[in-house]
Order: C-alpha cells, then structure tokens, then sequence
C-alpha cells in the first residue's frame, strides 16, 4: 500500500517538466558564474590586465586550475542546460537545433580546458608580447571560434521560438545578440577588451534565454 501511494509522488517529481526546469538552471547559472569566476582572477592574478589579455590566458601559470576547472564546470552546466532546452522546446520551434547548437557550444569550454590558451601579452609574467601559436593554442582558438558560431545560430533559432510564442522583444534580441557578439570579435584586433565583451554578451544572453524558457514552462505537478 505504501509502494503505491508513493508512486504518483514519484512521477510527478521525475516529469519531463519539472526535470526541464531543473536542467535550465544550468543554462542559467553558467554563464554569469564562468564571468564572475573569471572576473575575480583577472582582478587578482598579478600581470593580467583585461585590456591586453584573454580571460582563457588565466588558465596559464601557478593558479591556472582554478580556470581550468572553471571552464570544465561550464561545459557541464551549459551541456545540462542544453538537454533542459531540448525538453522544454520538445514539439516546438526550435526543438532540435537549439540544444544541438547550445551543446556544441558547452562542448567548446571543455575543449578550451584540455587544450589551454597560448601565452603572451606579458602572462603569465615573463610571457613575450607575441606569443608563438602552438598545436594546442590553435586548437583552443578554433574550437572556441566554432562554439560561439553554434552559440550564435542557436539565438537565431530561439528567435523563431520567441517569435512563434508571440514574444517579439525577445525574439528581436535573439537576431541582435549574434551581430553584437560577431562585432565584439572583429575588434578584438584593435582591443581584447571587445572580445571579451563579445564572449560575455553571448553568454549573458544564453542565460536570459533559459530563464524566459524556464519562467514560462508550467511544472508538471
């Protein structure tokens, strides 16, 4: 008689709803906690300056784990909140390429973890102004290009959804945020301080993205 009076308790807490919900946090918590992490480093690490360096360069010297790690632990909670867009969109615009793109686009933090940034610029200390392009530095860069071109087609998915859902504002950021994020690489070539603008937009957005999805998702009771 217990067994079956706790079956419905049961189902009802492992929903695909309320799972959904649960694995949106992790679209929504990873980008801003990779920001911030990386933000207290940069502010802290002794020879990095946001103005000449990348946030991927504090992955380099003593304190590097804690970048490494930083990037490992976004790769998950972005991965987690790609399959809670696939349920949450499951049957609607979008539903398969946008936790596709999104999970390409987790998968490159990982990557940007096992093949780190090269040095220069002056960091870590000691580093030359112009680093010497590696293996693993070129991989870094190419996987980071092609996860925040996925990140990029995903918004302009997600587009379509808001669109369809009679969220227009939304649905007009979403076509934004690709130019804006594109722009902020192109400067990158006049100061790293727009790449990084560019990153954190694309990531800030991500995250607002999830939380409208997950706000307007009805948890199954």
């Amino acid at each position: 008689m217990t067994a079956t009076l706790n079956t419905p308790a049961r189902a009802a807490r492992s929903t695909p709803g309320a799972n959904a919900r649960r694995l949106l946090l992790g679209g929504i918590v990873g980008g801003p906690l990779f920001l911030a992490v990386g933000l207290a480093q940069g502010l802290t690490r002794d020879g990095f300056s946001f103005g000449r360096n990348a946030i991927s360069q504090l992955a380099l010297g003593d304190a590097g784990w804690v970048q490494t790690a930083n990037f490992l632990l976004a790769a998950v909670l972005i991965g987690a909140g790609a399959i809670g867009l696939r349920r949450a969109l499951a049957g609607g615009p979008g539903a398969t390429w946008v936790p596709v793109l999104t999970g390409v686009f987790g998968a490159s933090f990982a990557a940007a973890a096992v093949f780190p940034a090269d040095a220069g610029a002056g960091f870590p200390a000691g580093a030359p102004e112009t680093p010497a392009l590696s293996t693993h530095g070129a991989v870094h860069m190419l996987t980071g290009m092609a996860g925040y071109l996925a990140l990029c087609a995903a918004f302009l998915v997600l587009a379509r959804t808001f669109s369809a859902r009679g969220d227009r504002v939304r649905a007009l950021t979403s076509r934004i945020a690709p130019a804006l994020v594109l722009a902020g690489f192109a400067a990158s070539a006049v100061t790293v301080t727009a790449f990084t603008a560019g990153a954190a937009l694309g990531l800030c957005w991500l995250a607002a993205a999830a939380y409208r999805l997950r706000a307007t998702s009805t948890p199954s009771r």
